[in-house]
């Protein structure tokens, strides 16, 4: 994913529910005692197991729940899921603080990741307990340390990582004069600057009711991914205030705000999930996982009309996730040998071939190197999002980035949607910060 997979991550996602829904549908799946793991929910039953996530991680769509059942005749999967990461966490926060209500499975966004091994780790089951320790050479080092606590507890497997490059409407740009070939497309944004001066020339002859790009609050997340510290530094220390990465970020942001050259949509709501399709803007800074949602909202209609070009300004990361097995769950032997069925290299590469999103296992990053998608007019994603893996920053993650995160992007739509003074908005950032943090 995932949302929001931040995204999110995570994403944000695909075939979601209404949040009481989740809520309701999660109350009923764990017996909130957390004492040991039944075999099965009546005598002689199967074990349906519960997976709760925020946004569109890609197994349904897969096909692997289906293909576990298949293969594990005794299990029986079920699955809730909220769009909204923001949403999704608080509803787990209550959750954790009361014990029960929780999910066999729970999704962590990884700008969570850090509060989950830091402030949480009496919550979730130490994966090690069902021979986790093995599995550590299949993940990228970066992807599997930052789930494992001081004191060496796995507390949960990585799904996807997000690798990110700029998806585009081509048809649009053509519309308005604009190349359309991605490699030329490439050269000419090569750097941010290049990027907002094409969004320039791109308003002068855009289709009526056409943006150059969705949200600032996309360039910001993208462009702040490009760095390895960004709101903490390797010793933990807050330092978002006069960090380079957040700076460069804001800049840009609102920049491309105070030119109008953005749709003005917030991510995740109905209008931006409309846009995809309506054609509002032209060009987002997207993650790997942001292609299954692409997909999702914009349908049949919009194959062929997108593609994928490599990321202005260098590689960087924006989302992915865990999957963790709270310590209340009511099967975590049942889930812990899901979660490790999920995130194993062919399964990975399934995910990635069907949804976009760019697999953590190390054993699967060699098999996706040659996928194209014809829906994004047979883009070379394997490679474009691939290269960008292999060069984004290994990032410095805090306790409290998504929340740093998600102040400064409602800042920023401050500026965007209300003409709010950028000075003005960044101190209005800082004190919700400083509120958030507590």
């Amino acid at each position: 994913m995932p949302l929001t997979r931040t995204a999110e991550r995570a994403a944000v996602r695909l075939g979601a529910v209404a949040l009481a829904g989740v809520l309701l549908a999660a109350c009923g799946s764990g017996s909130g005692s957390g004492s040991g793991d039944a075999s099965s929910d009546a005598a002689g039953g199967p074990v349906t197991l519960t997976v709760d996530l925020f946004g569109a991680f890609g197994y349904q769509e897969a096909g692997l729940y289906a293909e576990y059942e298949q293969l594990h005749p005794h299990i029986k999967i079920k699955q809730t899921d909220t769009e909204d990461e923001q949403d999704y966490w608080k509803s787990l926060q209550t959750r954790l603080a009361g014990g029960g209500g929780l999910a066999d499975v729970q999704g962590i966004e990884v700008g969570r990741i850090a509060s989950v091994t830091q402030q949480q780790a009496d919550k979730f089951a130490d994966l090690n307990a069902y021979g986790a320790a093995a599995l550590k050479d299949g993940f990228a080092p970066a992807k599997w340390a930052a789930a494992t606590t001081k004191d060496g507890k796995v507390l949960g497997l990585g799904t996807d990582v997000g690798p990110e490059a700029m998806c585009y409407r081509s048809d649009l740009l053509g519309a308005a004069g604009l190349p359309t070939d991605r490699t030329e497309l490439e050269a000419r944004w090569s750097t941010w600057d290049g990027y907002l001066e094409l969004g320039r020339q791109y308003k002068e002859k855009a289709p009526a009711g056409s943006a150059w790009l969705d949200s600032v609050g996309s360039l910001n997340a993208v462009v702040v991914g490009q760095q390895k510290e960004r709101y903490y530094d390797n010793s933990g220390a807050l330092i978002y205030e006069n960090s380079p990465a957040v700076k460069a970020a804001w800049e840009a942001s609102v920049k491309a705000a105070g030119e109008g050259l953005s749709a003005k949509l917030d991510q995740w709501s109905p209008p931006w999930n409309q846009a995809f399709s309506s054609g509002s803007f032209a060009t987002m800074p997207c993650p790997a996982w942001m292609l299954g949602y692409i997909k999702g909202q914009a349908g049949e209609a919009g194959r062929g009309k997108w593609d994928v070009a490599k990321l202005p300004g260098g590689a960087g990361n924006w989302g992915g996730s865990y999957l963790a097995v709270p310590r209340a769950a009511r099967h975590k032997k049942e889930a812990y040998e899901l979660i490790k069925w999920l995130t194993a290299p062919e399964q990975q590469t399934k995910v990635f071939r069907k949804q976009g999103n760019f697999p953590s296992a190390t054993g699967a990053i060699a098999q996706v190197a040659d996928a194209k998608d014809p829906y994004f007019s047979d883009a070379p994603i394997g490679r474009i999002f691939g290269d960008a893996a292999q060069n984004s920053p290994v990032q410095v993650l805090g306790v409290h980035d998504k929340d740093i995160a998600d102040q400064i992007n409602n800042a920023l739509s401050e500026v965007e949607r209300k003409g709010t003074a950028p000075e003005t908005a960044w101190s209005n950032a800082k004190k919700a910060v400083k509120n958030a943090l507590g």
